[in-house]
């Protein structure tokens, strides 16, 4: 696969409680230069990172992160401010307690009413797969295939575990054909990066492979 084609399916993030508004411009930098189909950015840096780049780039942000637990109206609130400031992309964190407890009517509502906020922005909905069975990624998989949003992403990157090839198998046979995917959370080599697509991942939520490309470039 053509480096340019895995590039163009990532999301160049950076999400580091401690990156400055300097990092960011050097990340949307990096983004521009490599084409890549977003950056993934701190919502607090999306206003100023929109007139950075004008309309160069695709600015994703995540909400109800990394945990998940704060309320629909909460998540709602930070779509639609992130919307406002200029966000084109939005991640969402589901509330994994609600899975567990099996309250799943709640947990679709609650992505429904997100997608909503988001004003026809693209919505893409994290399950957190390191912390569910086999059963609850299948659930989400059809949860999220009947809420309206995007893509289903596999994680935050900040809890125990990232994607996995297993998990994106498994959403591909049990998401519905028009719902995307995306891995995200410990992707670091080209390698890995084309595997994820093939498995049929549309997006990657990544910061090293943009630094894997610029490394080999560099010898």
């Amino acid at each position: 696969m053509d480096v340019k084609e895995i590039l163009s399916k990532c999301d160049h993030t950076l999400l580091n409680p401690a990156a400055t508004f300097d990092e960011i411009k050097a990340l949307c930098d990096e983004a521009i230069k490599y084409e890549t189909a977003s950056v993934c950015i701190p919502a607090c840096y999306v206003k100023a990172a929109k007139e950075y780049v004008g309309g160069r780039l695709a600015i994703c942000t995540v909400i109800g992160f990394p945990s998940g637990y704060s309320t629909t109206a909460a998540k709602c609130f930070e779509a639609a401010d992130a919307v406002k400031n200029g966000a084109d992309e939005i991640d969402m964190v589901i509330n994994i307690g609600m899975l567990k407890a099996g309250d799943y009517d709640f947990v679709l509502d609650e992505i429904k009413a997100v997608k909503q906020a988001c004003g026809g922005k693209l919505l893409k909905v994290i399950i957190e797969t390191c912390l569910l069975t086999d059963e609850e990624k299948i659930k989400m998989c059809r949860i999220v295939s009947q809420s309206g949003a995007d893509y289903i992403k596999t994680s935050t990157g900040f809890s125990k575990g990232g994607a996995t090839f297993a998990d994106v198998e498994l959403f591909a046979k049990n998401v519905a054909p028009h719902l995307k995917i995306k891995a995200a959370g410990g992707i670091s080599s080209l390698e890995d990066a084309e595997k994820f697509i093939v498995l049929g991942a549309s997006r990657l939520g990544t910061s090293r492979v943009v630094k894997a490309v610029k490394e080999a470039e560099n010898g």
